[in-house]
């Protein structure tokens, strides 16, 4: 029988091994909108290097007003080398714009506010709401639509059908933790290909949905 509660409990147990999601960090002493812009330079890129990145990007600017106003390409060195640096540079200058201009600066609370700006997706406008402003919302990235479906917990395709069967099946009191937790383990003990499975406390608990070589 797979117990949500359980399994949740030990995992947080195991994550004490290991670093949290450098987003998690900056949201424990900043702004949502440095949550928004953290989570969008972690796109596809590792978490040491979104840190520091992050850390360059506020110490210049901490504010939409602010940001917009960085060059270019001063933009692009600050946040290097972060997955797709140009791309995100141009793409953080819109939102700037955007957010002075149509919010007066203020990043938006609810979810379809935060889509209608340029390159947030629903895991960063969930990831906004729930650490940012601390209100309800499920965050789903890769590990958390992989690891839910491999242990069998639920059983969709994408994150988004991940989203909606979390909203239905998963008890309120984990919708914002439930990211957290699993990016952390996903990173460190329940990876992608071959996961760590003889280190995993919740082995017992999980089906393997879709593995074929474990440790």
């Amino acid at each position: 029988m797979f117990d949500i509660d359980i399994v949740l409990s030990k995992i947080k147990h195991k994550n004490k091994e290991f670093a949290e999601p450098a987003v998690t960090t900056i949201s424990r002493k900043r702004t949502p909108f440095h949550v928004l812009i953290s989570c969008l330079l972690s796109l596809r890129t590792k978490d040491q290097t979104t840190r520091a990145a992050s850390e360059r990007l506020f110490a210049i600017a901490d504010n939409p007003e602010d940001m917009k106003k960085i060059p270019l390409q001063k933009l692009e060195k600050l946040i290097y080398p972060v997955g797709f640096y140009r791309r995100k540079a141009v793409t953080i200058q819109e939102i700037c714009e955007t957010l002075t201009k149509d919010y007066e600066g203020k990043v938006p609370d609810e979810i379809d506010e935060l889509l209608k700006l340029n390159g947030v997706g629903r895991k960063t406008a969930n990831l906004v709401v729930s650490l940012g402003y601390k209100k309800p919302g499920i965050c789903v990235d890769v590990h958390v639509h992989r690891i839910n479906n491999r242990w069998g917990y639920i059983k969709t395709k994408t994150p988004a059908e991940t989203e909606c069967a979390l909203r239905k099946k998963l008890p309120a009191k984990y919708w914002l933790c439930i990211n957290d937790l699993l990016v952390t383990y996903g990173q460190n003990i329940c990876v992608p290909i071959s996961p760590k499975c003889s280190l995993c406390p919740v082995n017992s608990y999980c089906k393997k949905a879709g593995v074929t070589r474990h440790r």
